[in-house]
C-alpha cells in the first residue's frame, strides 16, 4: 500500500518566485524587482500582502494589486488579502543591479 506524500508547504519564496510574474506595465519590471512587495504573511488559514506602488497615483495601481492579490491566492491556495503600504517607493528599493538599465546609481 503506498501513502500519499505529504503537501509541500508553500514558503514566502515560493511565493515571492510566483510575483516576479506580476509586471508593472508602465515600467516593465516585477512587483519583486522594483521592490514594491513589503512583506508577506503566509498563515494556515490565510495569506496577507503589505504592498507599495512606484507612485500614490499610479494609474495602473489597482490592476497590480489585484494581479498581486490574486497571484498569492493561487500559488498558496488560501484566502488573500492586499493592503497598500504607506511607504514612499524610491529607487533604492530595487533588487541590486535593477536600476542600472534606468542609469539609476545610488
Amino acid at each position: 500500500m503506498s501513502e500519499n506524500p505529504m503537501p509541500r508547504t508553500i514558503t514566502e519564496e515560493d511565493v515571492r518566485y510566483a510575483l516576479r510574474d506580476v509586471v508593472d506595465p508602465e515600467i516593465g519590471m516585477d512587483v519583486i524587482t522594483l521592490g514594491l512587495i513589503r512583506e508577506i504573511d503566509l498563515k494556515p488559514d490565510s495569506s496577507h500582502v503589505n504592498m507599495i506602488l512606484t507612485t500614490p497615483f499610479c494609474p495602473y495601481g489597482p490592476q497590480l494589486m489585484e494581479q498581486t492579490r490574486r497571484t498569492v491566492q493561487e500559488v498558496t491556495g488560501l484566502p488573500t488579502t492586499i493592503e497598500m503600504g504607506m511607504d514612499m517607493w524610491d529607487p533604492s528599493m530595487m533588487e541590486e543591479g535593477a536600476g542600472d538599465d534606468w542609469g539609476l546609481f545610488y
